[in-house]
């Protein structure tokens, strides 16, 4: 595989895991701590515990979370530089705007031909 086709795969699975409101809350309540699926799934009074681990399933096979074992639980935390080509490929959009705005306002600066009185 063509490595922007890898590149262009693994947006497209981190995009969709960051699609779902619940999987991003997963993000949030684990990005400054570990914590264990059971514990999540209490943040989670509307899901079942199963639910929860199918979310964090989606997460960790989009390498957005770590999962450590302890003893018999297993910890999870976000894994920041899993969103690294999400946030170049946003980027890029960005500075790509920017780069033509840019252009189109040094454009509109130049002083374009004077047309003299009575010449128009």
């Amino acid at each position: 595989m063509h490595p922007a086709d890898v590149q262009a795969t693994r947006l497209d699975v981190t995009a969709h895991a960051v699609a779902d409101p619940t999987r991003r809350r997963i993000l949030h309540i684990v990005r400054d701590r570990e914590l264990a699926a059971g514990e999540l799934a209490g943040h989670f009074t509307h899901l079942s515990r199963p639910a929860v681990s199918q979310h964090l399933r989606v997460l960790h096979d989009a390498q957005l979370v770590s999962v450590r074992a302890d003893g018999n639980r297993r910890l999870y935390r976000t894994r920041p530089e899993g969103l690294v080509e999400m946030r170049e490929f946003v980027e890029s959009m960005w500075t790509d705007s920017l780069a033509r705005l840019k252009i189109a306002a040094e454009r509109a600066e130049r002083p374009g031909p004077r047309v003299k009185k009575g010449q128009a």
